[in-house]
Order: C-alpha cells, then structure tokens, then sequence
C-alpha cells in the first residue's frame, strides 16, 4: 500500500545538519566473485568504497554502521551481523533495523558511489513528511533502488515474516508495508538522474570510471 506523495520542495538541496535521530547503515555484507575481491576494499578515485559510503553517510548522521562481518569491519565502524544468514541484502536490512536504536534508518549500499548527499538530505527529508510511510524508496523507469532508501524499525517485521518463509526478495514487500515511492519523474524534477545509483561491479566497470 502506497502512500501518496507530497509536493516537491522549492529549495531541492538545501544543506541539513547531522541527525542524532537518525542511523545510516552501510551494506557491506555483500559477496563479489565478478570484482574479483572484496567489493567494499576495492579502490576507486583514491578511497575505498567503504571509506566513501561511511563518509558519505556520515554526512546526514553521527551514527553510522557497518552491516557485514565483524571480523572484515570492526575496525572502522560498529557492525550489525545477519540474523538471517546468507539471505541477500534483505537479510542485512533486517538485522540492521532490529539494531537500530531509533525510528528513522537509511540503508545505503557500499558499491554505489554515485550517490551523493544532497540525495540523501532528499530522501530524509520526504521520511520526515511522509510520517505513516514505513519505507520511502526510489524506482527509476528500470526498477526500484532498495539499497539506497529510508526505513522504520517495523518494517522489520515484514521482513523477518519473508525470510522465514525461506523468500529474501525486497520488492514484493513493498505492496505489503505503506511505502512512499520516488519515482524517475519526480527525481529528475528534483535535479536527481538515475546514474546517481549506478553501482560498479566489475574490474571493467571500475577501469572505465577512472577514465
């Protein structure tokens, strides 16, 4: 069930200052055989992509965390395990919101470089609006953007319902939970494009962005 959306703001990028009442999680948990190392070690453009996200989170929130192995992760950030083990990015998002100290939580996945901060002072601010909104998600004309995308606690209890049904698909959630969606229209409107969450996954991939 879909809630509907508000109006777009005039002022688009307005800079916010760090949120206490918010918590970003940064999915790092994923396994990338195509990058042939570990995605969130990989370099691009002088970092690694983990260093990017967790700074880029780090800009809307203090509280940021690492969902993946505490083993890989520990050293940079708090880190959420899965519950449900080997469950895709379903499975870190449900243990990151069962973590989560508060309302407000921004899943934000490490490979996605492109995604910029004035996006994600966006997104919180339509969470903040949108009140009864469980989930406020992206869908370009391709498909939705899960793994860049605003979430409270309860929706954990949808997805701990799927993955004990033995599913770990994020979509068909969203026709569950009220979900505010922002569509390609109103992103481009608003001065966002769809490469902004365009992720790298290959070493081809990467090559080619650093031209």
């Amino acid at each position: 069930m879909r809630a509907p959306p508000t109006a777009i703001p005039s002022v688009y990028h307005r800079p916010m200052d760090p949120s206490p009442d918010l918590t970003a999680f940064v999915l790092a948990g994923g396994k990338s055989t195509r990058m042939g190392a570990d995605k969130a070690f990989v370099g691009y453009d002088g970092r690694t992509l983990l260093a990017r996200a967790l700074d880029l989170a780090r800009s809307v929130t203090p509280d940021v965390r690492i969902v993946g192995s505490s083993e890989k992760f520990a050293s940079f950030a708090p880190v959420v395990e899965d519950i449900f083990r080997d469950c895709g990015p379903l499975g870190g998002i449900h243990a990151a919101l069962r973590a989560s100290p508060v309302e407000l939580n921004l899943m934000l996945a490490v490979d996605t470089p492109f995604v910029s901060s004035s996006f994600l002072q966006y997104l919180i601010r339509q969470a903040r609006r949108e009140l009864a909104a469980v989930v406020v998600v992206p869908r370009l004309n391709t498909g939705w953007q899960p793994l860049c995308a605003m979430y409270r606690r309860e929706f954990a209890d949808a997805a701990e319902l799927t993955l004990r049904a033995g599913k770990n698909k994020i979509d068909r959630l969203f026709d569950v939970v009220r979900t505010r969606v922002i569509d390609q229209q109103e992103l481009e409107a608003a001065g966002f494009f769809p490469a902004l969450f365009r992720n790298l996954n290959t070493p081809q991939e990467l090559e080619a962005e650093r031209w």
